[in-house]
């Protein structure tokens, strides 16, 4: 079995995206730290094979990657949509989003063998706060069951995992990371990326006193 990877993202476009951030931060601040979590988060992605970024808006695919809008309404019909329309026979997908920055190359690369194991029928990567920030299915059809799953709630994750269960789905999990939401993680997170991260760079323009 062959394995893709799927960036999900929003343009980074003031007022529109990293919001819980405001305040402390000024939307043209918050859609600076949106743009460089999805740089890094693409940069981390390219460096374990590329996939196709499906994407809200208008911002360019990297090179080397193939891109694709998204549709539907809600957060889970899109990301529902996204592995229906990117679903090719013998593929395992992998979907992350733009809230994890700190993510690496290799625990994508390990994320995505993992699929090609047989233990696994699904690989759920849980959020701190509750969430998801990655799902990897061997059969992307299983992913129709996220349209009736709210998400961007403390019990998205536990109840994406309940829900895949319930259809008879073995599912692994991956490493607990923590999403940007707030300046508070904002500040966590850079302090796990690398030196060169543009996420790191962008958090420290922001100053140490945005973060109180």
């Amino acid at each position: 079995m062959t394995t893709q990877l799927l960036v999900l993202a929003k343009t980074p476009v003031p007022g529109r995206v990293k919001t819980r951030l405001c305040p402390p931060c000024t939307p043209e601040q918050a859609a600076a730290i949106a743009a460089a979590a999805l740089a890094d988060t693409l940069d981390a992605g390219t460096a374990a094979g590329a996939g196709t970024f499906v994407v809200d808006g208008d911002h360019p695919a990297p090179s080397g990657w193939l891109r694709m809008a998204q549709r539907g309404d809600s957060l889970g019909e899109r990301i529902a949509h996204a592995f229906a329309d990117t679903a090719r026979p013998g593929t395992a997908t992998l979907l992350i989003g733009m809230d994890t920055p700190q993510v690496t190359p290799g625990l994508l690369r390990a994320a995505l063998n993992s699929l090609t194991t047989g233990l696994h029928d699904a690989v759920l990567g849980p959020a701190a706060d509750g969430g998801w920030w990655a799902l990897g299915l061997r059969d992307p059809g299983h992913a129709t069951v996220l349209r009736d799953v709210p998400m961007s709630t403390r019990d998205t994750g536990s109840l994406t995992l309940a829900a895949l269960r319930k259809r008879g789905v073995r599912v692994g999990t991956l490493p607990v990371l923590r999403d940007v939401d707030t300046a508070e993680d904002a500040y966590a997170v850079a302090e796990l990326c690398p030196p060169n991260s543009q996420f790191r760079a962008a958090v420290a323009a922001l100053g140490p006193g945005v973060a109180a």
